[in-house]
């Protein structure tokens, strides 16, 4: 396998790893009402009440409002619904990149620039909306752990792009 075809490989798996994750957050935010009741029942089963009773009193909490919200006022579920379609919908962008890294290395720059973006999301509308600072810090994570893979694929794309650059000169 030629430099440049391992390169292309690494990017796409990088690539790949990125896409599924990005599906898996969105898909997890359509079903968030059976998750929340299913996650309390699998803390209480683990004893975390009595371990992490601050994270228990949380999980209860927002359970409560959804199952309000779901009961009452199930169009406010509708919000995670569109949050969910544009977690796909953005995922479906890095299709671009897959195909040809080089060109459309500018929806990786977009995608890490999504992530330093939550950053001051979480800091911002975490206490207007009464979220304690430590679910910010997890939420506040996904823009962390999200722009590694990318910076990866930032990274290859730009050897990719030197190496051809290179070829297309010599």
């Amino acid at each position: 396998m030629s430099d440049r075809a391992a390169l292309l490989k690494g990017i796409r798996v990088w690539l790949v790893l990125f896409v599924v994750c990005l599906v898996l957050s969105g898909a997890t935010a359509f079903p968030l009402v059976h998750e929340l009741r299913w996650t309390e029942s699998v803390l209480r089963a683990l004893s975390v009440p009595d371990r992490l009773p601050g994270l228990m009193d949380w999980i209860v909490r927002v359970r409560h409002g959804l199952d309000t919200a779901d009961a009452d006022y199930p169009f406010l579920l509708y919000g995670t619904d569109w949050l969910a379609f544009a977690h796909l919908v953005i995922a479906v962008a890095f299709y671009g990149p897959y195909r040809d890294p080089v060109r459309n290395i500018w929806v990786v720059e977009f995608g890490m620039i999504a992530c330093a973006g939550i950053i001051p999301l979480a800091l911002v509308c975490g206490p207007i909306r009464g979220i304690p600072f430590w679910w910010s810090v997890i939420d506040m994570s996904f823009g962390v752990f999200g722009v590694v893979p990318l910076y990866v694929v930032r990274k290859k794309i730009k050897r990719l792009e030197a190496m051809t650059a290179g070829s297309v000169s010599g």
